[in-house]
C-alpha cells in the first residue's frame, strides 16, 4: 500500500513538473549557430532526433562573431556552426575547439535583394536617391564582411557607404527589405528560399570576395563531447547534402 503511495505522489511531481522519467535521462545539446543556417538547421534537427531519442537539441541563433566571442567568454555551447572561417580558427588556434572534429562544410553565395513589389533598382541608383542599402555589419557578421568585399572589389564602397543601414545578422538584412525599411540588402543567396517578400536582382561575382564558408566543430568545453561528436556528423554527413541543397546552400 505504502509503495503504491509512493509511486502516486511521484506521478503527481512529474505530471506537475511537466516531464517524465523518459525525459529527464535526454541530453540536451547547445548549439551556437550562424542565423542563416536557422531553417535548415531545424530540419536537421527534427531528422537527427528522429533518430537519437535521447539527444534534445537546442540552437542559439545569432551573427558568427557575436557567437564565437560568446564561446570565448565561457557561455556553455557543444558545437559551434560557424559562417566565417576566421571565426572558426580563431577558437581552434585558441583550443576551444576540438580540430578532430571540425571543417568546412558548406559553402554559400551572395545575392542583392530588394522587396519583391519594387520596381528595378541597382548599386548604381543609389548615389542619385535617398534608397538605403543594409548589409550585415562587417565587424561581426561574417555576410558583412562578404558584402564590404564585394563592395569594394566592384568599386561601389565609397559610393554607398553614406547609406548604409548595418544590420547585426544576415536575417536582420532581410528583415529590413521585408518590411521596406531599405530598398536594397545584401544577404545569402540561402536567405532566399526563406522569404517570398523579396527577390533577387543580382548575384555577386564570388570573384570580389573570399569564399565563404561554413565550418562546424565540437567545442572543448562541451559537458556532453560524445553526443556533441554524434550531432556533428550527422551534420556533416554526406546524407544532409539534399536537405541544405534544398535551402540553397552547396556541400563542400
Amino acid at each position: 500500500m505504502m509503495t503504491k503511495r509512493i509511486w502516486i505522489i511521484i506521478t503527481i511531481i512529474l505530471l506537475m513538473t511537466g516531464c517524465s522519467p523518459k525525459d529527464r535521462d535526454k541530453v540536451t545539446l547547445t548549439i551556437s549557430a550562424a542565423a542563416s543556417l536557422k531553417e535548415s538547421m531545424m530540419e536537421v534537427k527534427r531528422d537527427f532526433e528522429k533518430q537519437h531519442p535521447t539527444i534534445q537539441v537546442v540552437f542559439n541563433f545569432g551573427g558568427t562573431g557575436a557567437l564565437r566571442k560568446q564561446v570565448e567568454q565561457g557561455a556553455p555551447s557543444d558545437v559551434f556552426l560557424s559562417a566565417s572561417k576566421k571565426d572558426y580558427e580563431r577558437l581552434v588556434v585558441r583550443g576551444l575547439i576540438d580540430s578532430r572534429l571540425g571543417g568546412s562544410f558548406l559553402t554559400n553565395r551572395l545575392v542583392i535583394i530588394a522587396p519583391e513589389s519594387r520596381t528595378e533598382l541597382s548599386l548604381d541608383d543609389l548615389s542619385h536617391s535617398k534608397d538605403k542599402l543594409a548589409i550585415g555589419n562587417p565587424a561581426f557578421v561574417p555576410a558583412g564582411n562578404y558584402a564590404k568585399q564585394a563592395l569594394m572589389g566592384m568599386d561601389k564602397w565609397n559610393t554607398v557607404k553614406d547609406q548604409l543601414v548595418l544590420a547585426k545578422d544576415v536575417r536582420g538584412v532581410l528583415t529590413l527589405v521585408e518590411n521596406q525599411s531599405v530598398s536594397l540588402g545584401i544577404v545569402y543567396a540561402s536567405d532566399l528560399t526563406v522569404s517570398e517578400k523579396v527577390k533577387s536582382i543580382q548575384e555577386i561575382n564570388p570573384s570580389f570576395h573570399s569564399k565563404i564558408g561554413y565550418y562546424a566543430g565540437v567545442l572543448q568545453n562541451s559537458k556532453h563531447p560524445k553526443e556533441a561528436a554524434v550531432f556533428y556528423k550527422f551534420v556533416v554527413s554526406e546524407k544532409r547534402k539534399d536537405t541544405f541543397e534544398r535551402f540553397g546552400f552547396t556541400k563542400g
